[in-house]
């Protein structure tokens, strides 16, 4: 180990020992996560700015800053499925009546594909009014393998499935091996799975009230149980916090960003613009949007910094359950639904200004009414059969007969867009959770101004 190498761990490792003595301190656990982004910004300019982007003492650091910030996305991937299955079986098992599922079901599906038809129809109109269609972008001559650059966990398995066999793909044939899965089937498998479990003990507790007493004793001890694993890992969050931002930071080459610029700013501008697009829908349903982004940026924080919706799934349940005032029953369904489809981020912003780029290309007029209204519908589609990820764009593109070797060309900059996509994707998961229950008159009553429940506020 070199001496470069050596002073780079030690001020990383006394980062994070400082980060450590806020335990000593009354501040919650927002501020802390601000702290550790804060550092992590800060430590990473000065790498940059000492070793300059691509050096190898950089390169070498790395792997030591994965180890803290990937370590700590591994534990929230880790809780995330059984997490998932003990809070669904435990919302249905507490249902009043099997009849209220489905609806809950139908509105959280149904605000998030309609906030994602949204980001689509913002990302064609922003990229048409910005006017920098890329004509001297052409496709590559060389073949193009688009899954070169995707995660093979994210690839469809057989991406010649019709879409009944799709759906019925979804279905699991074993349960207990889909807990080592990461991928956005092995969430709607654990979530049909959990709910088929949840009306057994519902029509358990019909025919046997004792046995069903026992039943809903041991769901809640496994649900009390896991949600005292997620608190204990997300107390984590600020050190994991630190080494992912400081990553992110030397990993950015400006030049990079700079060239891509105009790029860029249409896709920030457009996330801005569905933040607020998020924000209205809370308004109209007779929620503060200042209260409801006060309370959720601790979960967007985990988003971004992590860039993986399923990551962000406990906090996010836990968020919506504590400091929201949601039902377990509609924050599981909705914070599970909204890691697996409608990512208004990544399905419906990204593929749609991607397509406006690309169009000049093959001469389709992205303004037309009628391709707008198919491109939406190929969107929402995709959305549900195939789930969120890097793949969305690429089926979306070739559904619609377009290139897609302009995605390569993007590649350089696709770090820093895809963390604000998450957290985008991420938001609509929650602001759907509140609107289903504002819909359903579930809320509970709301959190007064300022106090944190005990799970967020201390360590």
């Amino acid at each position: 180990m070199n001496l470069p190498l050596l002073l780079n761990l030690l001020a990383f490792l006394a980062l994070l020992l400082g980060l450590a003595q806020t335990r000593h301190t009354h501040w919650g656990l927002p501020k802390k996560v601000l702290l550790g982004l804060a550092l992590g910004v800060g430590f990473g300019l000065v790498l940059h700015r000492i070793y300059g982007t691509g050096s190898s003492v950089l390169m070498a650091t790395i792997p030591w800053l994965n180890l803290v910030g990937n370590g700590y996305v591994e534990l929230l991937q880790m809780i995330a499925l059984p997490l998932i299955f003990a809070s669904i079986l435990h919302a249905v098992a507490r249902l009043r009546t099997a009849r209220s599922l489905p609806l809950i079901s139908v509105l959280s599906i149904g605000t998030l594909l309609l906030t994602t038809a949204i980001a689509a129809l913002i990302g064609i109109l922003l990229t048409n009014f910005v006017s920098f269609a890329i004509e001297a972008w052409t496709p590559s001559a060389q073949p193009f393998d688009p899954f070169r650059f995707i995660d093979k966990s994210q690839a469809l398995e057989n991406p010649d499935l019709n879409i009944p066999d799709t759906l019925l793909s979804l279905i699991p044939s074993n349960p207990v091996g889909e807990l080592p899965e990461a991928k956005s089937s092995s969430i709607i498998g654990m979530i049909i799975f959990a709910v088929f479990v949840g009306l057994a003990a519902l029509r358990l507790g019909k025919e046997d009230a004792k046995k069903g007493r026992r039943a809903l004793w041991a769901i809640d001890t496994l649900q009390a149980w896991l949600m005292r694993l997620v608190s204990v890992i997300i107390n984590l969050a600020p050190y994991g916090a630190l080494a992912l931002m400081t990553k992110a930071v030397v990993n950015a080459d400006l030049q990079d960003h700079l060239g891509l610029g105009t790029y860029v700013f249409v896709t920030c501008l457009g996330l801005a613009l569905m933040f607020l697009v998020h924000a209205m829908i809370l308004a109209a349903v007779g929620v503060s949007p200042l209260r409801f982004f006060r309370n959720v940026w601790p979960v967007l924080t985990l988003a971004f910094s992590s860039s993986s919706s399923m990551a962000s799934i406990p906090l996010n349940i836990e968020v919506q359950t504590r400091r929201l005032a949601v039902p377990h029953s509609i924050a599981s369904l909705s914070a599970s639904f909204g890691a697996t489809l409608g990512q208004s981020g990544c399905s419906g912003l990204y593929p749609a200004i991607l397509a406006v780029l690309v169009a000049p290309s093959i001469g389709v007029n992205t303004l037309d009414p009628q391709w707008i209204a198919a491109f939406i519908g190929v969107v929402m589609l995709t959305s549900v059969t195939v789930g969120g990820g890097a793949l969305v764009p690429i089926i979306v593109l070739t559904i619609m007969g377009m290139p897609v070797a302009l995605v390569i060309l993007l590649i350089p900059v696709e770090p820093l867009l895809v963390m604000g996509r998450t957290a985008l994707s991420v938001n609509g998961s929650m602001t759907a959770g509140v609107v289903t229950s504002q819909l359903l008159k579930e809320t509970d009553k709301p959190v007064p101004a300022g106090d944190e429940p005990a799970a967020l506020s201390r360590t």
